[in-house]
Parts: structure tokens; sequence; C-alpha cells
């Protein structure tokens, strides 16, 4: 073998072990790291605003969107001091204005979800619905479109919306280039009745260029699976 194809060789083996090498290490890193590598986040599924303070700790802009009416008020409120973080009140899934029935649950309706409980309830056997309302969706192309959100300023996606990731992923298609990072709460198994797992959404956003690159197991029962935090980062 000639000296220029050794060399040439070479190079691509260590190429090879640094890229490696570099996601081992992000696969141990705090699942937070990436905040410090970006300005903003979207995050769906916003509840009251939880991750508010963590967010204003890295200075983040952020972009809430929470469907449920009474759960927003709540949210807005519980922002309103936050200069850098704003609120929608949408139901996002993969059609705009299609009418749907989204189930809320008895845990201030943080497993409100479009979908009947399936094996949920084999790990939170005390949730269930107490109610439900109709509502017209949206996607969230056009939420950013309509609302003229400056989606360069936001490069990581949070998805938390208890089995209906994939239909938001999908109404998302033509955007989704245009994220990083993107962090979304999945199970393994039938969580709810038709919902996506972690298959789907790694299968679905594999075609768009990203891979897995951190799994945070926070809950599981032997009989049916686990529930997970996972980010996936685009590779190219």
């Amino acid at each position: 073998m000639k000296l220029g194809k050794k060399i040439k060789k070479i190079r691509e083996v260590l190429k090879n072990f640094f890229n490696n090498l570099l996601f081992f290490l992000k696969l141990k890193k705090d699942p937070n790291f990436f905040f410090n590598e970006i300005s903003g986040i979207i995050h769906v599924g916003a509840n009251e605003g939880q991750e508010r303070e963590k967010y204003d700790r890295y200075s983040l802009s952020v972009v809430w969107v929470e469907p449920i009416p009474e759960i927003f008020k709540k949210l807005t409120k519980n922002i309103e001091n936050y200069k850098k973080q704003k609120a929608f009140n949408f139901l996002l899934s993969n059609e705009d204005n299609k009418k749907i029935k989204l189930n809320i649950s008895n845990n201030d309706g943080l497993s409100s979800s479009i979908f009947d409980i399936g094996l949920h309830s084999h790990i939170w056997p005390k949730v269930n619905y107490v109610n439900s309302i109709k509502l017209r969706s949206m996607t969230l192309a056009t939420l950013i479109k309509d609302k003229k959100i400056d989606i360069k300023k936001y490069q990581a996606l949070v998805l938390d919306t208890q089995g209906s990731e994939l239909l938001i992923l999908k109404g998302a298609s033509e955007i989704l280039d245009k994220f990083k990072y993107i962090l979304t709460e999945a199970a393994d198994f039938d969580s709810y009745v038709g919902c996506c797992k972690l298959e789907d959404l790694s299968d679905y956003l594999l075609n768009f260029g990203f891979k897995e690159i951190t799994r945070t197991k926070f809950a599981k029962n032997s009989q049916v699976g686990n529930y997970y935090d996972v980010i996936f980062e685009k590779q190219n």
C-alpha cells in the first residue's frame, strides 16, 4: 500500500475512533448537557411550566405549548416573571383544524392524553381520567408560522404529550431540520392505547438525520416495560 493511501486509512480510523468516543462521552453526560449549546427551547406539553426555573438558569428563550385551558392559566401565571418565556394555548398534532378529544387526568393534568389509558396503569395505578374536552388541533409548523416565531432562536424541541409525540413530529416534518436536539418522553410499551413507542420515534427521526444520544429511565414495571427521557441529536 502506498504511503498516501496508508495515511488516508489511518485518518479514517482515527476519525471513526474519535466519533465513537464522542458518542460514548455524550451517553455519559448529564441529560441537560446540551442546554449550554443552545439559546432556546420549544416545549410542547408544558403543563404548569415545571421546568421554568431550570430553563431560566441557562438563560434560555422558551416557547411553551399547553392545550388544557385551566392548566394554561396556571402556566401563564407561573412564567409571568420570566421575560424570555412565552406560552401558547393549543393542542398540537399532525393535522390542522381537526376536532380532537383530549382526556384530562386526575394528577393535575400531567397524564392527560388524546389516547385511552393502556398499560400506563401498571406503573401509575392511581391515575385515571376525570374529564374530557374537544379541541381544534394545530401542527407545530403552523404555530411557528402563524405566531411569527423566529425558529432560529430555538435549537431544541421538547415533547411530553403522553403518546402523541410522533403525531406532533409528523406535523413538524417541514421544520425538523431547524432543530439540533429533540428531547422526548417515551415508553417501550403500549402505555396508552394506540400511542407511539420509543422505537417508532427512533425510526421516524432517523429519516431526518437524528440519532439517539442519551436515554434516562425514570419509571418501570417488570411486567410491561420502561419509561425514558430520550435525547436525539441531528447528525448532519
